[in-house]
């Protein structure tokens, strides 16, 4: 212990038997840290592009140039699966429903988030688990330290410093452990649950336009019908008074 510094190599070997659990842990950390980063990067999240798109077709009624835009974008954005599920029960005005469109957007929606949280657990285990391991590697260090102590014919500061200096080694490499997985944790959640926000709102807004522009055109139609059957009224009224007034006008 005369030379203050250490390598990594030289502190894993200072902390003993429960710097292997630790390392398990720093690897699985990272692991899952770097998988979810390229996952979640990968799938690309943003969905206002798709909604301002997907708004434009349900205007022009043309359902199926949507179904097939969103279909063209599903491999790489998660929003438009969950825009598609919307568009396929929202094709057919006589059958549509909000409360049908609704449920098979939020089931492809719960779909695609558990996929995007999936590891988040095992993050934060990591974070509980690793300062735990840690601190049990510093009681049992203290407890050698003190057997030492014990065991020593002459007590000196530097038996007991020693003894301390190593049984801390697994509580800061647990710490560290703890605060990457925790920090991944914590960034990953806020960007899927902006996600899961945004998407909510999406999907209100255009089952809400789908229901308008279908209202509309059932107003339309029904409205023509009955300007129609006015009409065919109007012609066999005037009919009737034209065959009248010739019957008047024959001697």
């Amino acid at each position: 212990m005369e030379n203050a510094s250490f390598s990594v190599l030289e502190l894993f070997n200072l902390g003993g038997v429960f710097m292997w659990p630790l390392l398990v842990f720093s690897i699985a950390t990272v692991a899952i840290s770097l998988e979810r980063f390229f996952y979640i990067f990968y799938h690309n999240l943003r969905v206002d592009d798709l909604a301002q798109k997907v708004s434009f077709f349900i205007r022009k009624n043309d359902y199926n140039g949507a179904e097939k835009y969103l279909s063209s974008e599903t491999r790489r954005r998660m929003g438009a699966r969950i825009l598609l599920a919307l568009i396929k029960h929202s094709k057919n005005s006589f059958s549509f429903s909000e409360h049908r469109a609704e449920r098979a957007a939020e089931t492809e929606a719960m779909n695609c988030i558990n996929s995007l949280e999936n590891g988040f657990n095992f993050l934060t285990a990591l974070g509980s688990l690793s300062p735990l391991t840690g601190f049990l590697g510093t009681v049992s260090g203290m407890i050698g330290a003190f057997r030492s102590i014990a065991e020593a014919t002459e007590v000196n500061a530097q038996i007991v410093a020693n003894g301390i200096y190593e049984a801390l080694i697994t509580t800061v490499f647990g710490l560290i452990i703890a605060i990457i997985a925790m920090v991944s944790h914590s960034i990953f959640s806020f960007i899927v649950d902006k996600f899961t926000a945004r998407i909510e709102s999406v999907c209100s807004n255009l089952i809400a336009q789908i229901a308008f522009q279908y209202a509309y055109i059932s107003h339309i139609k029904a409205k023509n019908i009955q300007d129609g059957g006015n009409a065919v009224n109007n012609r066999a009224e005037i009919r009737k008074r034209t065959s009248v007034k010739n019957e008047n006008k024959a001697p």
